[in-house]
């Protein structure tokens, strides 16, 4: 397993994730194709310039999901936020678990970041287990607006530096 960039190759990847009911269930539904193919050359560029981390999860050559590492600020403090997309084929395999693990390792070898949350579903177990399983701590359940969909999630937290 290996992380790569994502590139301006990976429409379809994006297509799969985000267009897909499977990959989309805990997260209000599939998404259109329109205004993909921009979003992931905002992403790549973005990816490209290192303002944020879009990583290709790569399995035996083939792109398996993605990680993304991006800042943001929440209640006008800043956060940084951790999310990944598994492809159906490739879930249940440890793979998701392990790829998350390299990126956490890359951010704290980085030393770019001191803390990373992560807010899965509150539907959505096995993202929670992965969560609970890299040492993430539970700071308990909230609302988030996710493309205009509010959701129930668990937030967690991760201190790079512990």
């Amino acid at each position: 397993m290996e992380l790569r960039n994502i590139d301006a190759g990976d429409l379809w990847l994006y297509e799969a994730i985000h267009c897909d009911p499977r990959m989309m269930e805990h997260l209000g539904g599939p998404l259109p194709k329109e205004g993909l193919a921009e979003k992931l050359e905002r992403d790549a560029a973005a990816t490209e310039a290192d303002e944020v981390w879009v990583l290709v999860i790569v399995v035996d050559e083939e792109a398996a999901g993605t990680v993304t590492i991006w800042e943001h600020e929440v209640g006008g403090e800043p956060l940084t936020e951790i999310g990944w997309m598994v492809l159906p084929d490739f879930q249940g395999r440890g793979i998701g678990s392990t790829a998350v693990r390299v990126a956490l390792d890359r951010a704290r070898a980085s030393g770019r970041w001191d803390v990373v949350h992560a807010f899965p579903p509150a539907t959505n177990p096995a993202s929670n287990a992965m969560c609970r399983t890299l040492g993430f701590k539970l700071l308990g359940e909230r609302t988030n607006r996710f493309r205009d969909r509010e959701l129930r999630v668990n937030h967690w937290r991760l201190d790079l530096g512990a």
